[in-house]
């Protein structure tokens, strides 16, 4: 056990329930818990099983839950919810799966992992882990490989092939040089042929393309949760096709023509889509027509290393009982409508079989007060003693007080704070209080009776055992602020690809060879027996371009003053050079200002501000929102001008709501500390009092 959850295994209400665990006697039920303390016992008592699952009545309270546990458990993961009502779309993005594969990767390997989910999250049928494990890819330093065999296999499993792979699920083949983006990564790897044998293995920076260290093997798991044969395709669409003409017919009798031909449509596209995308295609809403190999989510945690945690079972069940009714009303209304077959009615399982799965697992159920619940029969219920530490209000004076009223009593208390700097500054501060409070990074390190040991982390409340005569106060339990989420940085920037769907006809575009246009859609011509697509662009005097869609970079599309039309170009006029050749003149004129300019700003030296101080860092750490990628380019760029001796002159863009003011506040806050005054200039009145408003907020505490 570490710091945190040490103190509970001297707690003797509870040690009926770790030997429960221990013996395997479970179901159990603890109440008396409150919400930011389940997390604690959580974690106390999953360090006795390698899998651990938590489930909630919904995805925010999952998603709260696991960022409380992260601060006690360092192999948290978030299994998100598909939308079971609106399943049957033909698309889903990546994002939702990327989550879902990586929990289920974890499990796998069978690695230490916390799982946190909705009940809605096992309703779903997915496949078994031992079936997805024969699909996944092992690349090794000595295999031999041949690249469009690989390349089919990872089709397969919902890989996308791509002509560089930038994004995951995308896969690349140049020659000798097969990249791949796992769905489950962070980062792809480069694999080098020397003829069909492996010569090299790597990691690369998908944005630069170059590589960034070696590696050995690896795996490829599926982009995809329901990966099937081409036998098992070509069976289920036999089936769906089969009950889509019986059901058709059916609905023809009763005259619905409509919906017969609804019918028709809908199973048409499917099979478009299957063919056409073959791995990538969903497959969620047939699943029933191509396999009866499928489980709950949940199905995972029934072996013995496992334990399954259930977060106010009668909400639980409340909520369960409320998705039942809407789906089953939801697939009736489609099922009539003949958007569906009867065969997809059945595409989820219902609370009850999903209870049921529960009941054979090893499951505690967690509540805050008794309740009536007769899912999961439970071997014994047992009560904890745990209550919500006050809200001090930044109320440092009522804080020490309360700390010595616990040093008199031998209490035992942690506190978290944003950061590491500012848990350094409270155990000095709180150290002139006669308090005997020190700041630790040691993990396995147990505080003792009468200290106060300050730790860098967030959880949403504090809480406190007065038998165990132990407490964990939080920073927004002392000055009332939300906790500030981590900043996860991450280990590839993609590159952002201007998208030309979003175009409409009639909008004014720009090629730089022929000038201003009109956008009229994107047509298909056959050059050569190959069709392709071209942009089409009208000009002035009935003149018409075709661009070819791969050459989009010589067209962007028209900004100008906001309300005035542009002047259409002719393609066979010389205006456009003319134009060209005048702007060209111009900005020759520009840049002879500007180097004149920079050159005598560089050969005078401007104020050089010193380096972060201490108030600077907490400060900065007080900031109560998750810094964006861009916006820390942006600070760490604007110290470093402050600090060096050039004049400084920077300008930083970005749309509202993106960061602009924090990052001049920043600015300001340094420039204050160098014993400078700062002006901050804004266009309008009423904004001139909102940044006012913004900078007493953020600096009243300095």
């Amino acid at each position: 056990m570490n710091t945190f959850t040490q103190p509970l295994a001297e707690y003797s209400e509870l040690a009926r329930l770790w030997e429960s665990i221990d013996r395997n006697k479970l179901p159990v039920r603890v109440t008396g818990c409150t919400d930011s303390q389940k997390a604690h016992l959580i974690a106390a008592a999953g360090e006795r099983r390698t899998r651990r699952l938590i489930v909630t009545d919904n995805e925010i309270k999952a998603r709260e839950l696991a960022a409380d546990l992260q601060i006690y458990d360092k192999n948290v993961l978030f299994y998100p919810s598909k939308d079971i009502i609106f399943y049957s779309a033909d698309v889903h993005g990546d994002a939702i799966v990327r989550e879902r594969l990586r929990c289920i990767k974890k499990l796998t390997a069978n690695e230490p992992v916390t799982i946190v989910a909705a009940f809605s999250a096992g309703m779903d049928k997915i496949m078994p882990l031992e079936e997805l494990e024969k699909y996944v890819i092992h690349i090794d330093p000595d295999d031999t490989i041949d690249p469009e065999t690989l390349a089919a296999r990872l089709v397969a499993i919902g890989y996308e092939r791509m002509p560089m792979a930038e994004n995951p699920g995308e896969f690349a083949i140049r020659g000798g040089i097969i990249d791949v983006f796992p769905l489950a990564e962070e980062a792809p790897y480069r694999i080098e042929l020397w003829g069909d044998e492996v010569d090299s293995i790597r990691v690369y920076d998908p944005s630069s393309q170059r590589s960034i260290e070696n590696a050995g093997a690896f795996d490829i798991f599926p982009a995809v949760e329901t990966v099937l044969s081409d036998e098992e395709l070509a069976e289920g669409l036999s089936k769906i096709e089969a009950e889509a003409k019986k059901y058709t017919q059916t609905l023809r009798k009763n005259m619905k023509t409509e919906e017969a031909a609804r019918a028709v449509k809908t199973v048409a596209t499917f099979r478009e889509n299957l063919e056409y995308m073959k791995g990538k295609a969903s497959l969620e809403s047939y699943i029933d027509f191509f396999t009866d190999k499928t489980v709950s989510f949940f199905e995972f945690f029934k072996g013995g290393d496992s334990l399954i945690f259930l977060d106010e079972p009668a909400r639980v069940a409340e909520t369960a009982g409320a998705v039942d009714e809407e789906f089953e009303m939801s697939m009736q209304g489609r099922l009539e409508g003949g958007y569906i077959l009867p065969g997809q009615v059945n595409a989820f399982y219902d609370s009850g079989k999903v209870f049921a799965g529960l009941a054979g697992s090893p499951v505690i159920m967690l509540s805050t007060m008794e309740y009536k619940f007769s899912q999961i029969p439970v071997r014994f219920t047992m009560g904890v003693t745990v209550r919500s530490v006050s809200s001090y209000n930044s109320d440092f004076e009522l804080l020490v007080k309360d700390l010595s009223s616990w040093k008199k009593k031998g209490y035992r208390v942690i506190l978290l704070t944003a950061s590491k700097s500012r848990a350094m500054r409270l155990s000095q501060d709180l150290r002139e209080y006669e308090l005997n409070a020190f700041f630790s990074e040691d993990e396995n390190r147990y505080v003792q009776e009468g200290e106060i040991e300050v730790v860098s982390g967030a959880i949403s409340r504090g809480f406190e055992y007065p038998l165990l005569k132990f407490a964990i106060v939080c920073e927004s339990d002392i000055f009332g602020k939300q906790k500030k989420k981590p900043h996860r940085q991450k280990l590839y920037e993609g590159t952002r690809i201007p998208d030309f769907t979003k175009l409409e006809s009639g909008d004014y575009v720009v090629h730089e060879n022929y000038g201003v246009g009109i956008y009229r859609g994107i047509e298909k011509i056959e050059v050569d027996h190959v069709i392709k697509d071209y942009i089409k662009i009208e000009y002035a005097g009935g003149g018409t371009l075709y661009v070819l869609a791969t050459a989009m970079d010589a067209v962007q599309k028209y900004s100008g003053p906001e309300g005035k039309v542009p002047k259409v170009n002719k393609l066979d006029s010389t205006e456009w050079k003319n134009t060209k050749t005048k702007v060209r003149g111009a900005v020759r004129d520009i840049a002879d200002s500007l180097v004149r300019l920079y050159a005598t700003r560089q050969a005078r030296s401007g104020h050089q501000f010193d380096k972060d101080t201490v108030w600077q860092k907490e400060f900065e750490e007080t900031f109560p929102f998750e810094e964006t990628d861009d916006q820390l380019k942006a600070i760490e760029d604007t110290k470093r001008d402050m600090e060096s001796k050039k004049i400084m002159d920077r300008l930083i863009c970005g749309d509202v709501g993106y960061g602009k003011t924090e990052i001049a506040i920043r600015a300001a806050f340094k420039a204050v500390q160098d014993g400078m005054q700062v002006a901050f200039l804004v266009p309008t009145t009423i904004l001139a009092q909102q940044h006012y408003n913004t900078f007493i907020q953020r600096m009243k505490d300095f």
